[in-house]
């Protein structure tokens, strides 16, 4: 029999051994790592694993306080039931409850109700008794919830950011030149707090990129969650130097290089979850600009259906995607999920008889079995140098990130001629677009004939909340603009709006999907290329042979509740 690892070997007095049971059970949490925190935690005199665990960027708040609900018997408690004023006795001192994270819920005649971030805290429970001249009765919280509740009660009237920044301290100039000094500031303990706020409530928020931006009278924090912009609480102006160059030496960028762009990469373990951050600099007129990318390794969804990929269009995509050659491109503006669609397509054709080889500017996710190639254009490793060496590696399926010029171009055609299934993408607002597009770059016609299969244009639209979108008929005049009754014959047309809820953050949106358009290249369209005609004359004949627009592929997914014809008409146009 195998000995227990060395976390769950402890005496039967610890306190979290069944906590930490439970969280390897469920998954949320490695037995390494359990024991890796309580090492860490011996050594600091700190025995409080769920503590440590969430510190550590282990495991969630929400995951801890799940299992610790579960393990003690208490009740999970949330926002909601929090009380406006605070019900616990005046002589129980601020300190106390913000250092235990502690939250006065009820106080009934036979009990005191109080929320706990850790209800198997021994010490915290003898003190409880001894505070109290009641019972105490125990419901578990999140810290980082039960902490804004603290904030109102006590009515300190400062958030945990503005509490940092009063450890920052100084008021005094800095010397950008300095870099010694900047090097000095970047790694104290405020500093190091208020970019590791920005990034965990960055992964909070559900944002996908985390924007710092530096202007005269102030810094300004944004984050863009489901593809909107939003300001955030950020630091005070008198940080920028500092803020900015802890976010590069965590990037491993030069900091004392600010007039150049950079780019560079974090990887980051916060809230349970792993993530590799994107950095990106560039000089600006009071200081740098950064802007963080945030991509959730574990949570990325390499899955059409999930997508948004649906019906007639997913089964054109598949069959044109099971081609043993020709090449395949994904068309739209940056941020529309071009390279996630690719990833998904390349999962789907990852077989152990398949050699796959991309090459990506960057890499943004890690395929298992995939040869992963990414550019250095500083050393000359550029698209075209890289595609020429790749195809004496004998590979059955080359992923190009993007055809930038026309001598990529040319050599992801001869690959495509030479028996190899290419797979690219191109800046176009429509799938015939890039057709033109191609010719635009010099191509010759035939070569676009011989080679291109199909090409897929997509953008992104924000998904409708499910647990809060509400139904609403359709205006007559909607009904008749938008010629809905294409998809509705008979009976009232239901349309659905956002609503908010805690769920999706009060906005009425949670997430995003695609909605696309699927250019199948026919004999008709290859005539069409082949005497040069425009990108409309070559959609009105793929609309002729099945192909819907996104336009009307949105359409579809709002009369169906998965988004709204707001959305729809942002991205889209019905042209």
């Amino acid at each position: 029999m195998q000995a227990p690892h060395p976390a769950f070997s402890a005496a039967p007095e610890y306190p979290y051994q069944q906590f930490a049971t439970e969280l390897v059970s469920r998954g949320k949490v490695r037995e390494q790592d359990v024991h890796r925190a309580r090492l860490l935690g011996a050594k600091a005199g700190d025995q409080k694993l769920p503590a440590l665990l969430i510190r550590l960027g282990l495991v969630s708040e929400r995951d801890a306080a799940e299992v610790l609900a579960e393990v003690s018997g208490s009740p999970l408690v949330s926002p909601d039931d929090f009380p406006d004023v605070s019900p616990l006795p005046e002589q129980w001192a601020p300190r106390f409850l913000k250092e235990h994270h502690l939250l006065g819920i009820a106080a009934r005649a036979d009990a005191l109700v109080v929320a706990v971030a850790d209800p198997l805290d021994t010490e915290l429970r003898d003190a409880l008794t001894l505070a109290s001249d009641k019972p105490v009765s125990l419901c578990v919280g999140l810290p980082s919830e039960i902490d804004r509740a603290l904030e109102q009660h006590l009515g300190s009237g400062k958030t945990l950011m503005g509490e940092i920044v009063d450890d920052f301290g100084s008021d005094e100039s800095v010397d950008e030149a300095d870099v010694e000094h900047l090097k000095d500031l970047a790694s104290e303990a405020p500093v190091i707090r208020m970019v590791n706020l920005i990034m965990q409530r960055a992964v909070e928020s559900r944002a996908s990129d985390i924007h710092v931006e530096p202007f005269e009278q102030r810094l300004k924090v944004r984050f863009r969650v489901d593809g909107v912009l939003r300001d955030v609480e950020a630091p005070p102006v008198r940080s920028t130097a500092a803020v900015i160059s802890r976010i590069k030496i965590m990037a491993k960028l030069n900091i004392a290089e600010r007039r150049l762009p950079q780019d560079g990469r974090i990887k980051l373990q916060t809230q349970g979850k792993e993530l590799d951050l994107r950095v990106s600099t560039v000089p600006t007129l009071y200081g740098e600009s950064v802007v963080i990318r945030l991509l959730h390794k574990e949570s990325i969804q390499f899955d059409f259906a999930a997508l948004g990929f649906e019906g007639a269009a997913l089964a054109r995509f598949l069959d044109v995607l099971s081609l043993p050659h020709g090449i395949i491109l994904i068309t739209g503006p940056t941020g529309s999920g071009k390279s996630t669609t690719l990833y998904t397509a390349l999962n789907r054709i990852n077989t152990p008889e398949r050699k796959i080889i991309t090459v990506e500017d960057p890499v943004e996710y890690q395929l298992e079995g995939v040869n992963q190639i990414q550019v250095k254009p500083q050393i000359g490793l550029n698209f075209a140098s890289a595609l020429r060496s790749i195809v004496r590696q004998d590979p059955d399926v080359i992923m190009i990130g993007e055809m930038r010029d026309l001598e990529t171009a040319r050599i992801a055609v001869q690959s495509a001629l030479t028996g190899h299934l290419v797979l690219s993408t191109l800046h176009t607002n429509d799938a015939a677009g890039g057709v033109t597009r191609l010719m635009d770059m010099g191509l010759e016609d035939y070569l676009i004939t011989s080679t291109v299969n199909g090409i897929l244009g997509q953008r992104l639209v924000r998904k409708l909340c499910p647990q809060c979108r509400e139904s609403c008929l359709a205006l007559p005049e909607v009904v008749e603009e938008m010629r809905l009754r294409r998809y509705v014959a008979e009976g009232p047309v239901t349309l659905y709006r956002p609503v908010g809820c805690e769920a999706c953050g009060g906005n009425g949106y949670r997430g995003r999907l695609a909605i696309q358009e699927f250019l199948v290249m026919t004999d008709a369209l290859r005539r069409l290329v082949m005497s040069h005609a425009q990108a409309r004359q070559i959609e009105e004949v793929a609309l002729q042979e099945g192909m819907s627009t996104m336009y009307e592929d949105g359409l579809k997914k709002a009369l169906a509740g998965q988004t709204t014809i707001e959305e729809v008409l942002r991205v889209t146009s019905d042209t």
